[in-house]
């Protein structure tokens, strides 16, 4: 080999370098949850905000405290969140970015988050499909997307199955559920899903997607509107976080 040979392939790696080096600069890869600059590009929380996340370990967990909120209210096979919510922390603030900052990007890494956990636990091995929990048209419309569909592909991307859309619909517009009491939850989302495409679902076990769950109320109205019209379902429902009602 030449030396002009051996200074061309010495070369390539040191001009990789500082390509890298430069675009760093140029283009911060920082910390969705504190600013700071991330060295690894794969992530998008640095190791002390990712140790802010408190993980439920509801996945591989029967009987979890997800699961007894559906007891005698929806036919489910198997219930997980990922995380515990509270407010003020930053997981709310991590949620607060993908609900309203058009942070997509985050939206899929924590969804891979969920995904990793799943495809660790012997409860969701069966799951067929994906159904992401759907906002109101016109709220869809205005955000620009459905943040539990992006925690979907998330999902979907670890798990290597399908998302299905418009199995489900929101008929009506409802207000945020934030600051209603228990009844007055249940109240605000009665009878507003039904089924759309129920063909794609039928017969499959299908894992229901959304944020938050408090109470309950809209997980359970969303399942029931679909057990009821689709044959043959088997539904579990997964969710970001799990806030304590």
């Amino acid at each position: 080999m030449t030396s002009y040979t051996n200074t061309y392939f010495k070369t390539i790696p040191l001009l990789s370098t500082i390509f890298r080096s430069v675009s760093h600069i140029l283009f911060p890869h920082l910390c969705n949850g504190c600013g700071s600059d991330l060295i690894n590009e794969d992530h998008l929380l640095c190791l002390r905000c990712a140790e802010q996340l408190y993980e439920t370990g509801f996945a591989e967990a029967e009987h979890n405290p997800v699961e007894k909120i559906m007891w005698g209210r929806l036919k489910c096979d198997s219930a997980m969140s990922q995380y515990y919510f509270s407010k003020g922390s930053l997981f709310q603030h991590l949620v607060h970015q993908v609900k309203y900052k058009s942070n997509k990007e985050l939206g899929i890494y924590l969804g891979k988050m969920m995904g990793h956990s799943l495809v660790r636990s012997p409860r969701f091995l069966s799951i067929d499909a994906l159904v992401p929990l759907p906002l109101f048209p016109d709220k869809e419309k205005k955000r620009g997307y459905n943040q539990a569909a992006i925690i979907c592909e998330g999902i979907s991307a670890i798990m290597k199955v399908p998302v299905l859309y418009n199995v489900v619909h929101r008929i009506r517009y409802t207000d945020t559920q934030t600051h209603k009491t228990r009844m007055e939850r249940w109240q605000n989302v009665e009878g507003v899903f039904v089924a759309g495409l129920s063909a794609i679902a039928e017969g499959r076990h299908v894992l229901l997607v959304d944020d938050i769950i408090t109470t309950g109320a809209t997980v359970e109205a969303c399942g029931n509107a679909m057990l009821e019209d689709i044959p043959e379902l088997k539904l579990s429902f997964a969710t970001l976080g799990y806030a304590n009602a």
